[in-house]
């Protein structure tokens, strides 16, 4: 029976490659291929603890490899991605519209018209109404912003003299 185990392979293989059509995940492919090389060992005359060890080495090993290369090549890079909502928000110019209090010197600055609870990112620096700061970093749902030093940083139509 051993001999004609290569058999089976060919046609776990063909029917693993079949059952890849029908789903989505990429990795039948793959375990049929490995089918494939096993039953070639098995055509060869080795034995079938050698096939299985054929077919789980080649199946892993190419799972893992297409699953490194897919991400790689297919994967969106966050340079190129679109930002939206809280994504987009470090680097963005809000308004001061409450000056900060308390010890962590929170305070209310306006972006893109929402109303956020913001953190000045050096605590020293306390938060002063009508102030342009910048959007350093979103943590939660309060941002950390920095005082815009030069109206360099700001868009022409938006420069306050």
């Amino acid at each position: 029976m051993e001999q004609f185990a290569y058999i089976l392979w060919i046609v776990l293989g063909v029917a693993l490659i079949i059952a890849e059509i029908f789903t989505f995940g990429f990795v039948l492919f793959w375990f049929g291929i490995g089918a494939l090389a096993a039953a070639l060992v098995g055509g060869l005359g080795f034995g079938f603890g050698l096939q299985f060890l054929v077919f789980a080495c080649v199946s892993i090993a190419l799972t893992a490899m297409s699953r490194t290369i897919f991400a790689k090549y297919f994967s969106q890079d966050d340079e190129n991605a679109v930002k939206m909502g809280m994504d987009s928000l470090p680097g963005q110019i809000g308004t001061v519209i409450l000056s900060s209090r308390g010890a962590l010197q929170e305070g209310a600055v306006k972006v893109y018209g929402s109303t956020w609870t913001a953190f000045p990112i050096d605590d020293e620096m306390p938060l002063i109404e009508g102030e342009k700061v910048e959007v350093v970093r979103v943590q939660g749902s309060s941002i950390y912003v920095q005082k815009i030093e030069n109206s360099k940083k700001l868009p022409e139509w938006r420069e306050t003299n």
